[in-house]
């Protein structure tokens, strides 16, 4: 257990044993042993005896002293390591020459293995999943925390938004950068990262370890770690949609070659679907195809074609329902791609785009001469089978969430209005998820001018938002973003009720208060000083209006 003591000069239990057989009065070998080898500190003898009165055993103090002075030690070497000074890794490697005949001692092994290269750290991990499992847990949960921090920002901007940095920015995050550092070329280590990330993802159903996983894995081809990408089964199909993550719109080219990798998957190696569901359950590989799907069918509209028709939407759809079905492939190790229902596209897909032509009729009526207008009143209910499906298909449900995000892109307030209260009851509440909630909350600011009609803020606030905050505490969190960044502009009377409605239970969470009582500062400080004109921002919206032919049938204005 001592090994390596009589190297540094230091007696060990065998010194001990010899020197008690050779001695002729014990009590006093053994109290000389203490002095010479106990802490060489004169003040410490005197006070030595009050800790025999107390009944407490050297070893325990002796065990106190020891740790804090390691804690100290490890403090001081995780500075150097740290520190721009050019000898830090020569003061580090005389450290460690000086400790390493203490390898053995268990109370020391820790020290070593902080003050060892990487290159040595890798070989320990392999070996000891427990151990690296512990040094990568601390980074997992830091990764979770700035993703989340990040959907739940102050800053409300359709421009700035959680899906804004490119995937190149991304992966210069810290965690990824460490992780990838940690892993170098060890594909066993790469292994057991995924393993953790899969575990994790099973456990939480957290989708923000799919996007780490793909980051992890684009950070290794980043750094042209052949020794990794060309061993997993997944590499080539996530640059690909890397790429299009990168534009924000999966092309026909690259549509092409994502269907080559899911149609290669062979006889034996279906097991490579569950990484690949997990890829495409990542926010932004979603973010993307729905987007696309978006635009895809816009593109129909101009063609008078069908969404059965396009192969390049049937892609989009088959990617969504894979991605979407990530933790319960895992779950179940049944490596199978789940069917897309035909009806999403037979049913769904016809009665959304029914609504934009309800839209465009109602336009288009508007714009009549006051003698050739009719009776025609905006339509408030939607189409049963858009209902049917956003409440019982998760692909469906995601399109319709985009498509609402879309509407608000236009500041189409009757739209948005008509749209709303189906949300309210969406597959598995899709629509009250963080992801959901902080992208509408920042399309919303398009139309804070809105925000100064009953009939608007009714819509938002009582037909949305306020129907599940009290069970939910993410949306009360998210609504207060809203009413922080655009109180000024929501009727005072709304102002007012909702003030009383927001109020944080005692049981809420101190981010909850702490929004609250930002709100309330606001308001007041809003009372002292009237409100300044907002300015317009200057819009890139991603998605380009497709102009459609205009016959009696089809509509003018862009999905």
């Amino acid at each position: 257990m001592f090994a390596g003591l009589p190297e540094l000069g230091i007696s060990n239990g065998e010194d001990l044993k010899e020197t008690l057989t050779n001695c002729t009065e014990p009590l006093k070998a053994i109290d000389q042993f203490q002095t010479e080898n106990g802490i060489l500190l004169p003040t410490l003898q005197s006070a030595l005896p009050f800790l025999d009165l107390h009944g407490t055993p050297r070893l325990e103090f002796h065990q106190s002293v020891f740790d804090e002075l390691r804690d100290k030690l490890m403090e001081r070497v995780a500075t150097i390591a740290e520190g721009k000074d050019e000898e830090r890794y020569g003061k580090l490697e005389e450290l460690l020459e000086k400790s390493f005949p203490l390898v053995k001692m268990p109370s020391i092994q820790s020290f070593l293995f902080i003050v060892c290269a990487v290159e040595v750290k890798r070989q320990i991990w392999q070996d000891n999943q427990a151990l690296f499992g512990d040094e990568v847990s601390p980074l997992l949960k830091q990764y979770i925390v700035e993703k989340e921090a990040a959907l739940f920002s102050s800053d409300l901007s359709i421009l700035h938004n959680f899906f804004s940095p490119s995937p190149k920015a991304r992966r210069q995050g810290e965690v990824v950068l460490k992780l990838t550092q940690m892993i170098g070329k060890n594909v066993k280590l790469y292994d057991m990262v995924l393993q953790f990330l899969r575990t994790l993802f099973l456990r939480t159903r957290n989708v923000h370890y799919c996007t780490l996983r793909a980051e992890l894995l684009m950070s290794l081809h980043d750094l042209d770690i052949s020794e990794i990408c060309s061993v997993d089964p997944c590499h080539k199909f996530t640059w690909c949609l890397d790429a299009c993550i990168r534009e924000k719109f999966v092309d026909a080219k690259r549509a092409r070659e994502l269907q080559g990798f899911l149609d290669g998957v062979k006889k034996g190696q279906e097991q490579v679907l569950g990484d690949l569901s997990m890829i495409l359950c990542d926010p932004f590989a979603c973010n993307t195809l729905v987007l696309s799907t978006v635009r895809n069918l816009q593109e129909l509209l101009s063609q008078d074609a069908l969404p059965r028709d396009s192969p390049d939407l049937m892609l989009l759809l088959r990617m969504l329902s894979l991605g979407q079905g990530a933790w319960d492939m895992i779950d179940s190790q049944v490596f199978k791609e789940p069917r897309l229902e035909l009806e999403v596209v037979t049913r769904f897909l016809p009665a959304m785009l029914s609504v934009v032509v309800d839209d465009y009729t109602f336009t288009v009526e508007q714009k009549l001469p006051s003698e050739e207008k009719t009776s025609l009143t905006y339509p408030t209910a939607l189409p049963d089978a858009f209902n049917k499906y956003l409440q019982e298909n998760r692909v469906a449900c995601e399109i319709g969430l985009y498509y609402t995000l879309h509407i608000a892109k236009q500041r189409n307030k009757n739209a948005l209005q008509r749209l709303l209260p189906a949300l309210v009851e969406t597959h598995n509440e899709m629509a009250f998820g963080d992801i959901f909630l902080h992208l509408l909350t920042g399309h919303l600011t398009l139309l804070s001018d809105e925000f100064g009609t009953e009939e608007f803020c009714s819509a938002v606030f009582d037909g949305f938002l306020l129907a599940s905050f009290s069970s939910k505490e993410n949306v009360h969190r998210h609504t207060l973003r809203l009413l922080l960044h655009l109180h000024h502009k929501v009727l005072p009377s709304c102002v007012e009720t909702l003030l009383k409605t927001l109020e944080p239970p005692k049981q809420s969470s101190d981010q909850v208060k702490e929004l609250y009582t930002q709100l309330t500062e606001k308001l007041e400080a809003q009372k002292k000083s009237p409100a300044q004109p907002d300015e317009a921002p200057s819009l890139d919206l991603g998605l380009h209006p497709v102009t459609v032919p205009t016959t009696a049938s089809t509509p003018t204005t862009p999905l």
